[in-house]
């Protein structure tokens, strides 16, 4: 009863909330994309045994899609981890109540259940298993198929919950989690260890062996269990806001920034502003996204070829970051940019300090992807140039046309699917990024000088570089000009 309660509670929020009541138009176009992705994995999962038998039609399909579902659990993860929001309940208003705390901590850590995309893949699975396992093995194994499919979804829903939490309390326990999956994926791409093989193998000893079943509802689980334990510890507003505040000043105690003054004092307030809010910290979540954008095309021999594709490749990787700084700076201080006018003195200082860290973003993220060296001297040279064309051009253009921003962002809401904010000269700055260098690559490899075409690309930026002073000058005298408009716009 008291859950039906919570639920009540949450669509009452939901449907009342400012946000919806203006989106409702966006709601129903959404609502209808929704409708056509499910009627295609609908399809997917009725044809799923043809396609099944023309891949492989020597080996048996439950086999071989057994196979597939760890690289759909792999993917599927991230995605949960880059987009799925955190189940999150307004404790405050229920702790004065006859409530069982557990009962709030319960309601919470199992709130994630009701997310969209635990439902998704059965419209595939429920088929296949109702199609093709049936026939393979029996109607009872169907239905241990399926208990264990959704308990590997489930698992996986509490897993990635489990892990974003940690992102703020304990990076180093995310990062040891991220390096243990990539090293896995590396194995299974050299063929060292094949995830596919042992997968498989063990949906069909539990199929041959019911009993083995107590595996995967013991990872289930171990999974709730650890996001349950770990809200119950941090229930208690007082403990929140003490953790909080420990890990906000912690950024204000980096010795390297107070010895730069009131540049270092900037770049602290802009490191607190990133890293306090829901959609600048979501950023940050992606990083791994950017970095690892590499692996999708070098290990390809035939896109290794291909300088057109890897210059783009090469411009997200170690500029994707600074792209989202930079286009959108002026948007993330919206809330209260009116007063940075009224007590900021040295603007020039404070343009330059944006810049600096935007360089800074790009230069750190160059700086990791230059083991792509592994892939060839080639890769190395394409991300230097594409790094130096990021630093050297591109972050003025960006930072220009950042001084048109005039719509208010609402920093509490994650940036996955989240255009809040956004105007035209934000996806307009989209084509100097990753169009423009192509364009200037294409008629040195037509003639065939394709890495001459790259080393000019990496000039342009070495020359914005040595007008840095100049073009810095452009931007602040732009944003003198456009900071009252800008003011009007984020008050709206």
């Amino acid at each position: 009863m008291i859950y039906r309660w919570f639920l009540s509670h949450q669509w009452k929020e939901m449907k009342r909330s400012s946000i919806w009541q203006k989106n409702v138009v966006l709601n129903i176009v959404l609502g209808f994309i929704i409708l056509l992705m499910l009627s295609y994995l609908l399809l997917l999962g009725l044809f799923i045994d043809r396609i099944l038998e023309e891949i492989a039609p020597d080996k048996n399909p439950v086999i071989l899609f057994s196979g597939v579902l760890i690289y759909y659990f792999l993917f599927e993860f991230v995605l949960r981890f880059l987009i799925q929001t955190l189940p999150t309940l307004n404790i405050e208003t229920y702790l004065h109540l006859p409530i069982k705390r557990n009962a709030i901590v319960h309601f919470v850590a199992g709130k994630s259940i009701f997310a969209l995309g635990n439902y998704l893949a059965l419209l595939v699975v429920i088929p296949f298993v109702f199609k093709v396992v049936v026939t393979e093995y029996s109607y009872l194994q169907a239905w241990i198929y399926l208990f264990i499919f959704i308990c590997f979804v489930f698992t996986n829903n509490f897993l990635a919950t489990y892990i974003k939490r940690q992102m703020v309390n304990k990076p180093i326990i995310v990062a040891i989690f991220g390096l243990f999956v990539v090293g896995f994926v590396l194995l299974d791409h050299f063929a060292v260890f094949s995830l596919s093989y042992w997968f498989s193998f063990f949906f069909e000893n539990i199929l041959k062996h019911p009993a083995l079943i107590i595996i995967p509802v013991f990872l289930l689980i171990v999974t709730y269990l650890m996001n349950y334990y770990f809200l119950r510890n941090r229930l208690y507003p007082e403990e929140v806001i003490k953790r909080k505040e420990a890990r906000v000043d912690s950024l204000s105690e980096i010795r390297y920034l107070k010895g730069l003054g009131l540049t270092g004092q900037l770049i602290s307030l802009d490191l607190r502003l990133i890293w306090r809010h829901k959609r600048t910290r979501s950023i940050i979540f992606m990083a791994p996204l950017f970095l690892g954008y590499g692996f999708f095309f070098y290990p390809i021999p035939m896109y290794r070829e291909m300088y057109g594709m890897l210059i783009f490749v090469g411009i997200f990787m170690s500029g994707g970051m600074m792209l989202n700084y930079l286009n959108y700076c002026f948007g993330y201080e919206s809330n209260y940019f009116d007063n940075i006018l009224v007590n900021y003195k040295d603007f020039e200082k404070y343009i330059r300090t944006k810049y600096i860290f935007g360089i800074a973003i790009a230069t750190v993220c160059y700086i990791l992807t230059i083991p792509y060296l592994f892939f060839g001297w080639d890769i190395l040279l394409i991300n230097s140039m594409t790094f130096l064309y990021n630093i050297g051009f591109l972050s003025y253009l960006l930072f220009y046309i950042s001084t048109y921003s005039k719509k208010r962002m609402d920093l509490a809401r994650g940036a996955a699917f989240n255009y809040q904010g956004m105007g035209a000269t934000h996806w307009l700055s989209m084509l100097p990024a990753f169009l423009l260098p192509v364009i200037i690559y294409l008629p040195f490899s037509w003639i065939g000088y394709p890495k001459t075409g790259l080393i000019f690309i990496g000039v342009l930026g070495v020359v914005g570089l040595l007008f840095q002073k100049t073009l810095l000058n452009i931007v602040f005298k732009q944003f003198m000009s456009k900071r009252y408009q800008m003011a009007e716009g984020f008050r709206e």
